[in-house]
């Protein structure tokens, strides 16, 4: 059985799409359509960057997922199932039937401002913490909180052993200290402009929600594995639910690799840009097949 996975944020690069742009007609209408819905030449953005705007939430998030649904549509591979870590679950939910293309590129674009507004309003960070169990990294997450008096908890369970942080400043860098102190192997802070899938994305949840709660969601042709929960369903309701809690929750990636893999799926492929997400295939499973689409 194929599973099929798409990138989330951090995957981006200047001249993402270009080629594909250059070369396939119908590749080109779909983000020449991008374009007119976002109202700004994303196009650009995605070709020429410069890195430094391209890496902008509210512009890296539109730009992964018109790459990622476009490509999906280019390759034309019949998936058994589906998922998308953080921002490209979205991705997931369009090649489902879920949402259409412009309906999800609206709310993609409208998480993307409210989640880098949220970091400007409460001011957070994350950091990437390897070599350590996900129940010692949540023990020293709830010390540090009681600590710093301010939230700090596990946003990314990405692979066994390769986990992210999130939460205020000062409560990041004391769960950073713990970590060190008890023996992880890394602990490093990210560049990344807000305390994603944290408490601190509460003003991004309550706006976002009013916007979805107003969306009528098909029911998925194909099972999408939520980030929420990691697990598939098929349910509109249950995946409008889950995209909005995902703001706030965190992406439970290992949970979600391993019930695909239980559900029948050998071979994993990413599309979309980078190959963030094959990499977390290789560390999480075993005898499975893996490649990328770029």
């Amino acid at each position: 059985m194929k599973a099929i996975l798409f990138p989330g944020q951090g995957s981006q690069k200047v001249g993402m799409a270009k080629d594909h742009y250059d070369s396939d007609a119908e590749f080109k209408k779909r983000i020449d359509q991008a374009n007119e819905i976002v109202g700004y030449e994303l196009s650009k953005i995605m070709f020429e960057g410069p890195q430094d705007k391209l890496t902008q939430t509210k512009f890296t998030q539109p730009a992964i997922f018109t790459h990622s649904v476009a490509l999906f549509e280019k390759i034309n591979v019949k998936p058994d199932m589906l998922a998308g870590h953080s921002l490209g679950e979205f991705s997931a939910l369009v090649a489902a039937g879920a949402l259409s293309f412009e309906t999800a590129l609206d709310l993609v674009s409208l998480r993307g401002k409210l989640m880098q507004e949220a970091g400007h309003q409460q001011p957070g960070t994350m950091a990437a913490i390897i070599g350590m169990d996900d129940d010692t990294v949540d023990r020293i997450c709830e010390e540090a909180t009681n600590k710093a008096g301010k939230p700090v908890v596990a946003a990314n369970y990405n692979s066994p052993g390769q986990l992210v942080i999130s939460g205020d400043v000062e409560a990041v860098k004391e769960a950073l200290e713990m970590a060190k102190e008890q023996g992880c192997r890394l602990a490093k802070l990210l560049p990344v402009s807000g305390a994603f899938h944290s408490p601190l994305m509460e003003p991004a949840y309550k706006s976002f929600k009013r916007r979805v709660v107003e969306i009528d969601f098909s029911t998925a042709k194909i099972p999408v594995y939520s980030n929420v929960t990691g697990e598939g369903t098929t349910d509109p309701d249950i995946i409008k639910e889950n995209v909005i809690f995902q703001l706030t929750h965190p992406v439970k990636w290992t949970d979600t690799l391993k019930n695909m893999q239980s559900a029948g799926a050998t071979d994993f492929i990413e599309i979309g840009p980078g190959k963030v997400l094959q990499g977390l295939v290789k560390r999480t499973l075993k005898n499975v097949n893996i490649e990328g689409y770029e």
